[in-house]
């Protein structure tokens, strides 16, 4: 099942601090759900100037709870980067890297 995630950083004044503090274990910790195609597409939302803010995925589990189970274990929640998360069942229905056959 696909869901889309929007997850929103906290705005207080050491939110970047910590987002670039956490920011490589996320990446190295997100890579075995990417390889397994659990995350189809992810990054960072950015804010006028550029700063990053917050993210959005399109992950593909097979239920909520096993999502769940990866997103709570995630360092951007662990340590308090994402303060807001928001999760919707979604389904792509077009895109370059949608296979069609």
């Amino acid at each position: 099942m696909q869901f889309v995630i929007i997850a929103r950083d906290g705005t207080d004044p050491e939110a970047r601090t910590r987002r670039r503090a956490v920011r490589p274990e996320h990446l190295e910790g997100i890579r075995r759900f990417v390889e397994r195609g659990n995350i189809l597409i992810g990054g960072a939302i950015l804010d006028e100037v550029g700063n990053m803010v917050g993210s959005v995925l399109v992950a593909d589990f097979p239920t909520r709870e096993e999502l769940d189970a990866w997103l709570t274990r995630d360092p951007y929640v662990t340590d308090g980067v994402w303060k807001e998360v928001e999760v919707q069942p979604y389904r792509a229905a077009v895109g370059a890297w949608i296979r069609t056959d």
